[in-house]
């Protein structure tokens, strides 16, 4: 497997869960599928249609999304919008994400001058 390959999976799989509490903590304001895609799109999410479809219905059979259709307009549209329990996950997911980013980040950086390990004396 190329490196370019092994890169395109880790970051797919890196991609998918922040897919999950992008989309929850943006439809705490209703929103539908395409707008959702344009916002994601603009905050620099890459995701398509056939992958934020499913989610969305799976959110929905979670309870973490409600929805329901407007058809006030000539296309009728399905608007989703987090549920308190949707709200509550968003906000355990985006705390694990901030801890996450400042483990990772401390491990970056590099390790203080200290004493040797023995070899030294």
């Amino acid at each position: 497997m190329t490196m370019d390959a092994t890169l395109s999976g880790h970051l797919q799989e890196l991609r998918r869960g922040t897919v999950v509490v992008a989309s929850l903590t943006v439809l705490r304001t209703p929103g539908y599928g395409y707008s959702l895609l344009e916002m994601l799109s603009e905050a620099g999410f890459e995701v398509e249609a056939n992958t934020l479809y499913p989610l969305l219905r799976r959110l929905e059979s979670q309870g973490l999304l409600t929805s329901s259709w407007n058809t006030d307009e000539a296309r009728p549209r399905k608007f989703y919008r987090t549920t308190e329990q949707g709200d509550a996950i968003a906000a355990a997911l985006r705390g694990e994400w901030s801890r996450l980013n400042t483990a990772v980040t401390d491990l970056d950086e590099p390790a203080p001058a200290g004493p040797t390990t023995g070899s030294e004396k």
